[in-house]
């Protein structure tokens, strides 16, 4: 049996999207892409320039991914939906990674303007991914206007502390009924696999793979730990107890 993630009606065989930033060259990232197995690849509009001579991090990223161009430095709803519609007319398609983001000390969503521009970009024709703080009630919202999935954080952006929201993340797992995709804060594939085994659809990280020593090997590393956690939540994990139990009778063998 196959378990493909479907959104914006296409499957996806990887549930590990990965990111072009803090490569120490974008060279790298066909190395990347290759040994995380990803499908889907995120890429601020900023650093495109379709008319550089020098080329630019779009020249390395392989045919066939999924690009998902995210709306990095909007600070409000109209500016979101500008850099969306300024991707799609640059050749990146319909997929979008909402960020608004005003807060320029903890980096965190703007709930409200995420709302209103993802309501426009998918009454267009979006595939829109919403990058929020893990509330509930604007993951609900999102579902009424359209999003295709929600992306809440993990940790801050960037702070590779691993799921510092988990119960709230656990709360949008059971309540949403869209793809709840972990973004941002993840720093080690155990991180990853704890998503996963919660239940999340996907994860996307960036910073815990280019800041590795070894990127490639860090990006392996995360393709393994989000099967192996996709893996245990369909298993289902076992119940955990206050006090021990053995796996095997403690009495009986040596008696009649």
């Amino acid at each position: 049996m196959t378990d493909q993630l479907v959104i914006g009606g296409r499957s996806l065989g990887s549930r590990l999207f990965i990111g072009t930033g803090k490569y120490s060259a974008d060279a790298l990232i066909p190395e990347i892409v290759r040994k995380s197995g990803s499908e889907v690849i995120t890429v601020a509009l900023r650093r495109i320039d379709f008319n550089s001579p020098n080329g630019n991090v779009i020249d390395h990223i392989p045919s066939g991914m999924q690009l998902l161009p995210n709306t990095s430095g909007a600070r409000n709803a109209q500016e979101a939906i500008r850099i969306a519609h300024l991707a799609k007319a640059a050749g990146c398609g319909n997929w979008i990674k909402i960020e608004v983001i005003s807060d320029n000390k903890y980096l965190l969503p703007d709930g409200y303007e995420t709302i209103k521009a993802t309501e426009v970009l998918a009454g267009e024709g979006f595939v829109v991914l919403p990058y929020i703080s893990p509330d509930l009630m604007v993951a609900k919202k999102l579902v009424e206007v359209g999003a295709a999935a929600v992306m809440p954080l993990g940790a801050p952006i960037g702070s590779n502390r691993g799921l510092k929201t988990k119960e709230m993340l656990r709360i949008l797992i059971e309540e949403i009924s869209l793809p709840v995709i972990v973004d941002a804060g993840i720093g080690k594939p155990s991180d990853a696999c704890e998503a996963m085994e919660m239940g999340a659809a996907a994860c996307l990280l960036n910073t815990a793979i280019a800041s590795a020593d070894q990127p490639a090997l860090m990006a392996e590393a995360f393709g393994l730990a989000v099967v192996a956690g996709r893996k245990a939540y369909l298993a289902g994990l076992g119940s955990s107890h206050q006090y021990a139990s053995s796996s095997s009778p403690l009495t009986g063998f040596l008696h009649n």
